[in-house]
Formats: C-alpha cells, structure tokens, sequence
C-alpha cells in the first residue's frame, strides 16, 4: 500500500490544492518499507492528479482539499483522508496504528464527527468544512 502526505517543512501542507512537496511512502505489513518525495510542479490540478495516480497512491492524507480536486482524486481509486494537520511524521506513526482520527490531528475548526465508524474514512461529502454544515461535536452524522 502506498500513503501520500503532502508537506510543507516537517508538517502537512496547509492546502492540498497548491503543495509543492508529496511524501510518498511504501508499507508493508504495517511498517514502512520505503519512503520518497517528489515535487509537484503541475498547477493544474487534472495534471496534479493523473501524477499523483501515477505513484500507484493508495491513500492521500492531507489538509485543506478542493472538491474539485478530492472528486479528481477519489475517482481516479484514491482514498482521500482530508482536513488532517500536525507533523508529517506523528500523522503517519498515527494512521499506522489506527489513531489517526484523534482530535489532535484535526484541522482547526474541525471536530472529527464527519469521520465514519464503518469504513475508516471520512465521507468527504460529510466534512466538517461543508459549507452550511453547523453540526457540533459529539451530535454525530445525521442521515
């Protein structure tokens, strides 16, 4: 499985959109095997994705993302974990062992209600940055 996570110095990039660095890393038997950065040089994001699809990326965990962007990503096979901040390192150490969706990973002004139990991810479409979504914490998804 390969995860991407882009960054900007040592943590997550702010905005997905506009990064200029994906840290690409291979895992194996939930460890790393391997690890590598490439630089994203395509401002347009049609071309941004067809390279990022193109690193065989399983899971892209991320900041802020345009749904432009994420309905590029998640069409083209890429589960997109957005709205994730903090060090590149700690989020990575975190999704391998599952602790991923603790608050202190959470962009500001995201509460972590949107994450769903029964599949892992975050219903993109749910997100807590959904304009006109004004669900609190702990009121939990509403379908």
């Amino acid at each position: 499985m390969r995860i991407a996570i882009p960054i900007w110095e040592d943590k997550i990039s702010p905005v997905l959109d506009t990064a200029s660095r994906l840290l690409i890393v291979e895992i194996e038997d939930q460890e790393v095997a391997s690890r590598f950065e490439i630089y994203l040089d395509e401002q347009d994001l049609s071309r941004r994705c067809f390279r990022i699809r193109g690193m065989e990326v399983d899971i892209l965990i991320c900041g802020a993302v345009s749904h432009h962007f994420v309905r590029m990503l998640t069409g083209s096979g890429i589960d997109v974990i957005p709205e994730i901040s903090g060090q590149a390192e700690e989020v990575l150490k975190a999704y391998l062992k599952g602790d991923l969706f603790n608050s202190r990973f959470f962009m500001p002004g995201c509460s972590g209600y949107s994450f769903r139990q029964e599949t892992g991810l975050f219903p993109f479409n749910q997100s807590c940055r959904q304009p006109g979504n004004k669900r609190g914490p702990g009121q939990g998804n509403k379908t």
